[in-house]
């Protein structure tokens, strides 16, 4: 490439697609896959605000040119060994793990995989190196789940993917601590675009852990690709902890096999706005899934999650739990569907949505849906809003507390019926002290 062109501030053109593809050396399929989302993002309108899934959810202030889809000559050295020291303090604390990566800007600055795991055949990477040293593999996975336009954002995030986890689990072969994923954006107003490929082969177990964070002034639009294959196991846990400036769009879905379990947690913390697609396929019979999301809004925060519950094949199995607790001015969006297609008898799914609302300001909407077209099925869905009973008030401020640290322990205690499913206690662990820093209060203070 040439010199003026690694000193270009890029905007999102078709010359930077190619711009990018050329500083990462990509083969040509790559190439040929981001010229053709940048052709679906042009072609695919901005949403309006009159679409039933934008209608809650206006995107009232987002300019995409304000921010810069990479920066060639911004990208980080190798950090010192203090500067990492720092991130690990603050952000892998207390989790034992089969392996660890950190990326700044979409760029891999430290990777570690437990040799035990490396000996087994397990690969845990950045999608860059992925693609230079495992094409065949990446290249059979990769946007086959999520398609290139899938949506507005999808199309923006393929043409401009930086970044990102690719874990890859052989058969028969169980995992026993989990693996954990730094993700930052360190330089205000920058677009992040980080991508997240899953595969587990038959009889295979594992946990992933992502943690995103920074992003001053900016965008991140991410896609996140699971495939837990036949009786297998998948944990996979996305803590978004975003600058509260940044707006984040990402599009998740899982394709699960025969008798696989899977279970996804979603964390919103951070961020300015929040849109985000999730969806569950289940496409081999036996196959069970469980979603599962906590937010907790302040300020003016918007935070929407779109569910599906996509049941293909028979006998199979989704149970959703999503809890919110609110605050000031903010809003909460959520929006779910379970839909039964036709020969998918023996379906078991339920979906609830609650809001805890800890001001007379927030505002929480909640739209389940059904569409059924089997006839033996069990299918149920709730959503609630509502502020803590001053009974449980009175309650603890009886037992000496004040009114705010009794508000704190109730939030904790609401959230944790969603933490204890996430059947890993060091991941647990994590989310709980996420919550504690949130409330503003020692972890040991909330009883956890």
């Amino acid at each position: 490439m040439r010199i003026q062109e690694r000193t270009r501030e890029w905007t999102f053109t078709i010359e930077a697609v190619h711009a990018l593809s050329d500083l990462l050396d990509e083969p040509d399929w790559m190439r040929d896959l981001r010229v053709r989302a940048w052709r679906f993002f042009e072609e695919i309108p901005w949403p309006t605000g009159k679409e039933e899934t934008w209608r809650r959810t206006p995107l009232r202030g987002f300019h995409l040119d304000a921010y810069r889809p990479f920066s060639p000559e911004r990208l980080r050295e190798i950090p010192t060994e203090g500067e990492l020291a720092t991130v690990y303090q603050d952000h892998l604390a207390e989790l034992a793990s089969s392996g660890e990566l950190i990326m700044d800007e979409g760029q891999a600055i430290y990777h570690h995989l437990a040799e035990e795991w490396q000996a087994r055949g397990v690969i845990f990477t950045d999608m860059h190196t992925a693609v230079r040293e495992y094409p065949d593999l990446v290249q059979q996975y990769f946007g086959q789940l999520v398609e290139t336009d899938a949506n507005k954002f999808a199309a923006l995030h393929y043409a401009f993917w930086r970044g990102g986890t690719f874990l890859y689990v052989p058969r028969n072969v169980e995992v026993t601590l989990p693996f954990q994923t730094l993700a930052r954006l360190s330089l205000p107003h920058s677009a992040g675009f980080y991508h997240t490929l899953v595969i587990t082969e038959e009889n295979a177990a594992v946990t992933l852990l992502e943690d995103f964070f920074g992003g001053q002034e900016g965008m991140h639009d991410g896609v996140v690709e699971l495939f837990p294959g036949p009786n297998s196991r998948l944990r996979y846990a996305h803590v978004q902890d975003w600058d509260m400036t940044l707006w984040n769009f990402g599009t998740q879905r899982i394709r699960s096999s025969r008798d696989s379990e899977v279970i996804h947690l979603i964390s919103s913390w951070g961020s300015r706005l929040s849109k985000v697609w999730i969806t569950l396929d289940l496409v081999e019979p036996g196959a069970r899934g469980q979603l599962l999301g906590v937010y907790f809004t302040t300020d003016h925060q918007h935070i929407d999650h779109h569910t599906m519950q996509n049941h293909i094949a028979p006998a199979c199995a989704s149970d959703l739990l999503y809890k919110g607790a609110l605050k000031d001015e903010s809003r909460s969006v959520y929006q779910g569907y379970i839909k039964v297609w036709p020969g998918a008898q023996k379906t078991d799914a339920y979906q609830a949505n609650r809001n805890l609302m800890l001001d007379g300001r927030a505002r929480a909407d909640s739209i389940p849906g059904l569409e059924i077209e089997a006839d033996d099925v069990r299918c149920t869905h709730g959503a609630t809003a509502g502020p803590i009973p001053e009974e449980y008030l009175f309650y603890m401020e009886s037992r000496g507390l004040d009114r705010t640290q009794a508000e704190r322990l109730i939030v904790a205690g609401f959230f944790e019926e969603v933490l204890t499913r996430v059947e890993n206690e060091d991941v647990q662990r994590k989310l709980e002290a996420t919550i504690a820093d949130r409330l503003g209060v020692p972890l040991e203070d909330l009883g956890y």
